[in-house]
């Protein structure tokens, strides 16, 4: 799986009817590719609830999103996993199929409301969306769960 995080003063999706926000706190685009596992869901859960990404009173990133008490929009994004290797189109033989896909995103989401108590906000699976949001920083890092060891 591969997360891209951005800190955001707010954020708002809207997908035909379908509309979610948040305030302060998380923008997370998740990946899913595969041979990701459930256990990749769950520890990249985990590790976004603990990142310590938002600045503290000496202004040093010391505090993490449950520590201020941060809301999280989630957002399952495919396109993460382009290979743009060869071309000039990009090709998604990385990418999880739908089935395998809803489901470890769906987890990962049930995993994060675990740890984030406030607003946890998702995306339309599988639809376009659009998505305003008001970057914080900017402040953006990606997490993946490629290589490290599984438990």
């Amino acid at each position: 799986m591969k997360i891209i995080l951005q800190r955001v003063n707010r954020a708002n999706l809207t997908s035909g009817e379908y509309k979610s926000n948040i305030g302060g706190g998380l923008l997370a685009l998740i990946g899913v590719g595969k041979g990701d596992t459930e256990y990749d869901a769950m520890y990249l859960a985990r590790r976004v609830a603990q990142l310590r990404i938002f600045e503290d009173g000496d202004g040093k990133s010391n505090l993490s999103i449950l520590d201020i008490n941060g809301e999280i929009m989630c957002v399952s994004n495919f396109t993460l996993l382009a290979v743009t290797k060869k071309g000039t189109r990009p090709d998604y033989f990385e990418a999880a199929g739908r089935e395998e896909a809803v489901h470890l995103y769906e987890l990962f989401v049930t995993e994060i409301k675990k740890y984030v108590k406030t607003n946890v906000a998702t995306g339309s699976f599988g639809n376009h969306m659009d998505i305003d949001c008001s970057l914080n920083g900017p402040f953006t890092i990606t997490l993946e769960s490629a290589g490290r060891d599984h438990e």
